[in-house]
């Protein structure tokens, strides 16, 4: 655990390019919000969420390589990651609302959260906009983590907000 902090601390100090927020934060729980417009019709927006691989950060993975991970758009989908070195695998978490071109939500725990008795969700709402897509990201995070939630809140939410500009880099020619 105390290693996975000291990585989210070293890796959120050059995370978060895009504007967001901790909507709240308490010994129980936090609440994040981001979002991020894109040149691209949700349809599209939906379908990179899917490739996650292909936007998301190879530091912010157990494996090291971003192209190990793959995220399955309907209920019941694996967010899930392979390492290759030794044939392991890891359930970030699963689908549990899926509506194209809408929305997407996934429960589970991402990074130090997942050895904790915490559980989070993850929506990506998408609303067309003129010459685009709004993403809204929430993440939802409630349960017990022996270090509290209070100090976690604004390092998840670096790395959070640092995938969303990332999902909106990768969309934007």
């Amino acid at each position: 655990m105390k290693r996975a902090v000291i990585f989210l601390l070293a890796t959120a100090a050059i995370a978060a390019p895009a504007a967001a927020e901790v909507r709240s934060a308490t010994p129980t729980g936090f609440a994040l919000e981001a979002k991020a417009t894109v040149p691209v019709p949700p349809a599209e927006a939906y379908a990179a969420l899917g490739r996650i691989g292909a936007w998301w950060d190879s530091q912010h993975t157990y494996s090291g390589d971003a192209r190990n991970m793959s995220l399955e758009p309907r209920a019941g989908g694996c967010f899930c990651e392979r390492i290759p070195a030794d044939g392991g695998t890891i359930e970030h978490g699963r689908i549990v609302y899926a509506r194209p071109g809408e929305t997407l939500r996934y429960r589970g725990g991402l990074g130090p959260l997942q050895s904790e008795a915490a559980v989070g969700t993850l929506t990506w709402s998408l609303r067309p906009v003129a010459g685009g897509t709004e993403i809204t990201q929430t993440y939802v995070v409630g349960g017990y983590v022996r270090m509290g939630f209070e100090p976690l809140a604004p390092l998840v939410d670096g790395v959070m907000t640092e995938a969303l500009e990332r999902l909106r880099r990768h969309l934007t020619p």
